[in-house]
């Protein structure tokens, strides 16, 4: 986060994020009211508190059960992390694939003549799946550094 703005107008709000954003910056808004919807709607990451009003809610893209403001910052840091773990997921199954379709399809054969027993294939396959869950399960370990000992439901 490198700037914040407050105590901007209700008519101003989403002229603001529309300023920040023609600068080139990815714009998080938070609000809770009537006022705050269009700009949560204009913001690239529109975070509404829980407790706000329903067309405030309905205008984010986050929705904050708890109303304490730390919790904007566990939101964007638990989203880092999420985004993290989908590349680590695409990583792995993409170094599956790439190593062990041609080896169930064949590519040892003409030279070694070895292959694999379907059995086999599907077990690999099966492996690789269980490797992308596992690896997102542990997102449910995740705690925000922000919240410190506190603990978030993801």
């Amino acid at each position: 986060i490198e700037s914040v703005i407050s105590e901007v107008l209700p008519q101003h709000k989403a002229e603001e994020v529309k300023r920040l954003q023609k600068d080139g910056k990815i714009v998080a808004f938070v609000g809770d009211g009537i006022n705050d919807a269009p700009a949560l709607s204009q913001a690239d990451i529109g975070i509404a508190m829980g407790n706000g009003t329903d067309i405030a809610v309905e205008s984010g893209d986050v929705v904050l059960v708890n109303s304490d403001p730390v919790y904007t910052v566990a939101a964007i840091q638990l989203g880092r992390k999420l985004i993290s773990k989908i590349k680590w997921n695409l990583f792995w199954a993409f170094a599956y694939n790439i190593s062990l379709i041609p080896l169930a399809a064949g590519i040892l054969y003409p030279v070694w003549k070895i292959t694999f027993k379907p059995e086999i294939a599907g077990f690999a396959m099966a492996l690789s799946s269980v490797t992308v869950v596992s690896l997102s399960l542990l997102l449910k370990t995740y705690t925000p550094p922000v919240l410190g000992e506190k603990r978030v439901h993801v």
